[in-house]
């Protein structure tokens, strides 16, 4: 039977962080996933140019639980940690907006960059291995797995299979599966960073609007987004609506402000003032996509009253539509299009500096597989650094 000190299960951003690191400080690691090849999310995050961390990460940018745990794991790896990582491959990258960082060229420069590392460590990584069972080993010292290339030993296990988003990837609940065995809690789970299906008017509005993109700002159980909206056929999607869908319960409404920054109520009542000829429709044109326009206005029975003519029940209205729009979703596109799993491993049940879980010593959690979410713009892959790096010093 082949042996190994360290076992990481999952070949994505943070198992292969893990491995890597732990590699390189003289263990014996081996990576085994179950597709045909590693880092496939790492490939398709950010458009294809992964937005592999930001500028600004804080622990007020995750969602767990316990909004403690991530803090130990978020200061010994930072950021410019893996910056300086990627620095020293002499990668191409650029920050796009809100501290957001990406490649130049295609997200495939960070994988290779954690096959170099994973190499430097002579890493052993496995594809095409599916895990048919683990138990621990008859001494008590260890985990014996049953794959499809045979069984394997190791000391140290790691889980770093990621959540239930995107099955399309490869997706499984095999994470929380193997956790459950072992003892751990798992909280709810839910399709995060994920766009909003509508119903009745609402989607017949989004509908035909589908493809119309702008910057709105969001708000749900007193957290407030300011990114684009996009309308799609299924609802609503965009950086705004993917951010607040974190804080969102079924049932709640959102506050959407299609004009943040900007009273209209008052802007019209000052165009009025000023004795502006211009129809309403043009004016607000001006700044907003001219289909929002008259898809909202027709929406209030206001795109043919001159603005002269608006009443202050008018302008109200205007200002409830374009400042306050109430939209209650629906539902979620769910798993199939979520960027990542809200909810996971109870971290209660793992320790937030060496990553083992606390009641079976010698398996280790990391990732996305903990009930530790991310907001969206590199902080999941930050997480994913992080918790991989302070896992592999102590496998």
């Amino acid at each position: 039977m082949k042996r190994y000190e360290v076992i990481v299960i999952g070949g994505g951003a943070a198992g292969l962080m893990c491995a890597a690191t732990a590699g390189q400080r003289g263990r014996s690691v081996a990576v085994l996933d179950h597709a045909n090849k590693v880092g496939k999310k790492i490939l398709m995050s950010g458009g294809g140019r992964c937005n592999f961390t930001n500028y600004d990460v804080e622990p007020e940018n995750f969602l767990s639980a316990n909004p403690h745990f991530c803090k130990s794991a978020l200061s010994r790896y930072t950021p410019w940690d893996f910056i300086a990582l990627v620095s020293r491959y002499n990668l191409a990258w650029h920050e796009k907006t809100l501290g957001q960082l990406f490649c130049d060229n295609k997200a495939k420069d960070i994988l290779n960059i954690l096959l170099a590392e994973c190499e430097a460590g002579q890493v052993d990584i496995r594809t095409h291995c599916s895990i048919e069972s683990v138990a621990k080993a008859d001494d008590g010292d260890g985990f014996v797995l049953a794959t499809t290339q045979g069984d394997i030993a190791c000391q140290s296990l790691v889980i770093a299979t990621g959540g239930l988003s995107i099955p399309t990837m490869g997706a499984t609940g095999f994470g929380y599966d193997l956790a459950k065995q072992f003892g751990l809690r798992i909280t709810p789970r839910h399709a995060a960073l994920v766009p909003f299906t509508l119903k009745g008017e609402p989607l017949e509005l989004a509908q035909s609007l589908a493809g119309v993109a702008l910057p709105v700002r969001a708000t749900c159980n007193g957290q407030a987004f300011s990114e684009a909206l996009l309308f799609t056929h299924k609802g609503l999607s965009g950086p705004a609506t993917l951010q607040i869908s974190n804080y969102w319960q079924p049932g709640d409404t959102l506050k959407i402000d299609f004009m943040p920054g900007t009273d209209l109520g008052q802007q019209v009542r000052h165009w009025q003032q000023q004795g502006q000829k211009s129809e309403l429709r043009t004016l607000l044109s001006q700044t907003l996509p001219k289909r929002f326009v008259s898809a909202w206005l027709e929406r209030i029975n206001l795109d043919n009253k001159a603005l002269a003519q608006l009443s202050n029940a008018d302008i109200d209205a205007l200002a409830q539509a374009f400042n306050r729009w109430p939209c209650t979703p629906a539902g979620t596109e769910g798993y199939r299009t979520a960027e990542v799993t809200k909810g996971g491993v109870n971290t209660d049940d793992v320790s937030s500096k060496t990553f083992e879980a606390k009641h079976t010593p010698g398996l280790y959690l990391i990732g996305e597989v903990l009930d530790v979410t991310g907001w969206l713009g590199g902080y999941n892959f930050q997480w994913a650094w992080a918790s991989g790096w302070c896992a592999g010093q102590y496998v």
